[in-house]
């Protein structure tokens, strides 16, 4: 709806949602705050976690908030993610929900890094539900990992195939651009959204990052409703 409520439909009739409390059937709204770096991941992630959620837990109503964006210069600074963290969680307020942290790890490991986001997030908001995710490289692996979906789509091209090893990969976005017309280039802000509305999660989730992103948006979705 235009107003950004929630939806929950069921086969007959459907019933309108207000933030925290379905109408029809009283089904919480869960709310996912997230904490991201790009430009791109603004409009991406509110498509992913619904999409995430769609498959995991289809009668649950699920309000993604606009993502809150942290330069990375800033973010692994000590102050800076618990400032995001708190604003998070204020803009939860007493909806049930939880908060994501989705970062890049590029050359880092993503265990270590998404291990100290973590320490670092509940010592500031030890009450709130709190998932970290450092995709391996970058968000745009993910695409890799399941590029025979989106071959055809945004210009890439429709011969293209994953590579063996998507997450070894420095420079996926290089990548996708090598796969589109020589005038044309990937653009985070254009096209991560696009293509996070059309690549293959399943086919994704062989990337062990990714696969982590799924099970840590279960639990939140899970935890808080």
């Amino acid at each position: 709806p235009a107003d950004g409520s929630a939806w929950h439909g069921n086969v007959g009739r459907t019933a309108r949602c207000d933030r925290s409390v379905c109408l029809g059937e009283l089904t919480p709204v869960v709310t996912i705050a997230s904490i991201v770096e790009g430009k791109g991941e603004v409009a991406a992630v509110p498509i992913l976690l619904r999409r995430i959620a769609a498959e995991v837990s289809p009668n649950a109503p699920v309000n993604a908030l606009r993502p809150i964006r942290v330069q990375r210069n800033r973010i692994l600074k000590e102050g800076q993610l618990e400032r995001a963290i708190e604003l998070a969680a204020r803009r939860i307020g007493e909806a049930q929900g939880g908060i994501l942290i989705l970062l890049d790890a590029d050359d880092g490991c993503p265990k270590e890094l998404a291990d100290e986001m973590l320490r670092r997030a509940h010592a500031a908001r030890g009450d709130q539900h709190i998932r970290a995710v450092l995709a391996k490289r970058e968000y745009e692996a993910w695409f890799l990992a399941a590029a025979r979906s989106i071959a055809g789509w945004r210009e890439i091209d429709e011969s293209t195939m994953p590579p063996p090893d998507p997450e070894s990969i420095r420079g996926a976005k290089e990548w996708l651009t090598r796969r589109m017309p020589s005038n044309r280039a990937y653009s985070p802000t254009r096209d991560q959204p696009a293509l996070t509305d059309a690549f293959d999660m399943d086919a994704a989730r062989s990337a062990p990052s990714f696969d982590k992103l799924w099970r840590d948006v279960t639990y939140l979705l899970a935890a808080t409703s």
